[in-house]
């Protein structure tokens, strides 16, 4: 396992991370499974968990809680908040209010006293920065948590909230988690130049484009991967958009095959070659599953195999940009940009 610096913080983490989103009921994990994968991403040298309050409502939190017990000061333990936890209006985004409460409640789900990093799941456009970064600064000062990032933010947003805290004389964002893939490097274009200049660690999700880069999704095969069940629109071969990705990945195939690598190292191997990359993200349903992806873990490519994946996906392009999460909102409601 390979460790680097997070950010400007002086946390050494490893270059994959346990992502704990499929603890649960999303990913159908059992806690015997959840305690097994956990033990053997310790053991490997991952020093890294990321999970959210939303991730199964509450449920991942309190399971890897439960697999940590005794353990706590072994990991780097990163969680999320700002995503809808249930109907009620004010039970979401970055107001003071909520993220005051919903800490706690994390914590408790956790069975831990602070968290090392607390992330803001996305930008939340109706809370002021200064609001947000208030907030969590107290929560630091009170020992609560440790740093703070963003998650999937526009890199303007990235830009602004670095310029309010200086401004305001809080403390500011030490990393990003954005979505970043073979299949999508639109992240390349501004958010990672971005990052690199304000110096913040770089968690990114997605690493395998949601199973498209596994290894299990090919040409001629019925696809029956776990996210395929709930998101059918995504794997659907006849959208153009999934077109053009089946069609990169049987090229990407083919590289990592005359490579001797698998589909999967190809795809983390690429993700961890970016100079502004701090961890990749893993998120394991079963312990099979950890052990393919671990496999990667100490995989380097060349400079011709980078290449190679370049002329099949070039730098800065995003597949399917329709699946982005950090779309400004203009884009997406029309009474923000008409009069």
């Amino acid at each position: 396992m390979q460790y680097r610096t997070l950010g400007r913080t002086g946390v050494q983490v490893s270059s994959l991370a346990l992502g704990a989103m499929n603890f649960g009921s999303i990913g159908r994990t059992t806690q015997e499974e959840v305690d097994a994968i956990v033990d053997a991403a310790l053991e490997s040298g991952i020093n890294l968990i990321d999970t959210a309050d939303i991730y199964g409502a509450g449920e991942s939190e309190e399971m890897v809680g439960k697999a940590l017990a005794g353990r706590r000061d072994d990991i780097v333990l990163a969680t999320k908040a700002g995503m809808p936890m249930g109907d009620e209006r004010n039970h979401r985004g970055s107001s003071r209010r909520w993220l005051v409460t919903e800490l706690d409640n994390s914590l408790r789900r956790l069975g831990v006293d602070h968290v090392d990093l607390y992330q803001i799941h996305r930008w939340d456009p109706s809370t002021g920065d200064e609001e947000t970064l208030s907030a969590l600064t107290d929560l630091q000062r009170a020992g609560k948590i440790r740093y703070f990032g963003s998650s999937t933010f526009p890199a303007h947003r990235i830009v602004q909230a670095q310029w309010a805290a200086r401004e305001h004389h809080l403390s500011r964002y030490v990393t990003e988690q954005p979505s970043y893939s073979i299949l999508q490097r639109g992240i390349e274009t501004h958010v990672l130049p971005v990052t690199g200049e304000y110096g913040l660690g770089v968690l990114v999700w997605s690493p395998l484009a949601s199973g498209w880069l596994s290894g299990a999704i090919r040409e001629g095969r019925a696809v029956t991967t776990s996210r395929s069940t709930f998101m059918p629109q995504r794997f659907d071969t006849a959208v153009p958009a999934n077109r053009a990705r089946l069609d990169a990945v049987e090229q990407l195939a083919a590289i990592a095959d005359e490579a001797g690598l698998t589909m999967i190292q190809l795809a983390l191997g690429f993700v961890a070659a970016h100079p502004a990359v701090t961890s990749a993200l893993i998120g394991p349903r079963t312990p099979d599953h950890l052990r393919a992806q671990l496999a990667a873990a100490d995989t380097v490519l060349s400079a011709d195999v980078l290449d190679a994946i370049d002329a099949v996906v070039a730098p800065g392009t995003d597949l399917a940009p329709h699946e982005k999460f950090d779309t400004p909102p203009a884009l997406l409601d029309a009474s923000l940009r008409r009069r």
